[in-house]
Formats: C-alpha cells, structure tokens, sequence
C-alpha cells in the first residue's frame, strides 16, 4: 500500500495531500478585502510554498482550477498568473466563475502537481 502524505491538516481538510507521486493542494485564497491582484499574488505564494514542501514546484503543476467571484475580473487576474507562471510549464486550466467561501475572496486556485 502506498503512503499518503498530508500537509497543514485541520479538522476540515489538509492543506496538501501526496500520493503516488502527485501533489493536490486545496483551494487556496488571499488576504481578504485585497484586491483581485493582490489576492492572486498571495495566492500564487501560498501554492509556491506548499509545492515546496511537498517535494514540487511550478514547473510540476498539471493542472490548475481558477475560481474568480466575478469574471470581469479575469484579465487583472491573468496578468498576475502569467507573469508567475514558468515559460514553457503552463499547466492545463480551467477558469470559472463561483461565490467563494466569502464575498471578501475574489480568487481562489487549486492545483495538482508531479513531485519532483
């Protein structure tokens, strides 16, 4: 049987689960009240550590799910996620709209990765 690793583990949920070699982290979100920018940064930071610690990077992300409480949103948004993302490493990606778990969060992105 092969180990499952979590990360950052509450009563709810973990922050990073890996299995077999792939990372799946949990939606992650900004500062609240931020704006879209601000809150896509930390996000980005957020999965850049959590990828760390799990052996990842991301350059290692398969896939990624962006939810955005407004879509009008989504061009601040992308600027923000095209200049993190590694040339050449772009993941496949989804990009919706949805409340979030507050009005305050505008962004929230959840990614699966390849360890390293």
């Amino acid at each position: 049987m092969s180990e499952i690793k979590r990360i950052e583990t509450g009563p709810r949920m973990s922050q990073a689960v890996v299995h077999n070699g792939t990372v799946y982290l949990a939606g992650q979100v900004g500062k609240p009240g931020e704006p879209v920018a601000e809150q896509t940064r930390e996000v980005l930071a957020q999965i850049d550590r959590l990828l760390a610690e799990c052996g990842s990077d991301k350059t290692r992300i398969l896939s990624a799910q962006v939810w955005l409480a407004d879509m009008g949103d989504f061009a601040e948004m992308n600027a923000v996620w095209d200049a993190w993302v590694a040339p050449g490493h772009a993941p496949a990606r989804a990009t919706g709209e949805s409340a979030l778990a507050t009005p305050d969060y505008k962004v929230e992105i959840i990614v699966v990765a390849a360890q390293n």
